[in-house]
This record gives structure tokens, sequence and C-alpha cells, in this order.
């Protein structure tokens, strides 16, 4: 039987796969095509997919914690990643 735990863990490692995958993916479409606007708009794609990713294996990791750590470092935590977000739109 699979704990909670292991299961967020789980889930959290195949999201970033996916992810992995999709840019691995993209890659190779970029050189398949072999066009700088190609190239670019298959990059920006990835710019919107990238942070996706982030914020929802971040939320199941902050879901995995809620009940261990004090509310104020969830609260860091969650800023945290905003600021992350934030600074990289920029």
């Amino acid at each position: 039987m699979w704990s909670d735990e292991s299961r967020l863990v789980t889930s959290m490692a195949l999201f970033r796969v996916l992810s992995g995958t999709v840019e691995v993916a993209a890659a190779l479409l970029m050189l398949h095509f072999g066009r700088l606007e190609t190239a670019f708009q298959i990059n920006a794609a990835l710019g919107l997919f990238g942070p996706t990713i982030m914020v929802i294996v971040s939320m199941l990791g902050l879901v995995g914690l809620a009940g261990k750590i004090s509310y104020g470092r969830l609260g860091l935590i969650a800023a945290g990643v905003l600021l992350i977000l934030y600074a990289a739109r920029k």
C-alpha cells in the first residue's frame, strides 16, 4: 500500500519526467525544422510550459508538507515560488 507521501513524491517525479520529455521533444523539433523562426516559437511555448510544471510540482510539495511544518514556513515557501515566477517574467 502506498502512503500519501510516496504518492506525492511519485506524482512530483512524474511531472518532472513529463517536463523533461517535452523539453527533449522540443529540442528535437527545433533541429528537425531547422528554422530560426520555428525554433523561437517552440521556445516561447516552452516558456509557458516550464513555469506551469514548476507551480504544479511546488503545490504538490506544499500539500505534502502542510501538516509537517508551520504555517509561517509554508507561507515563506509559497512566497518564494511566487517570487521566482515574478522574477522570471521580467
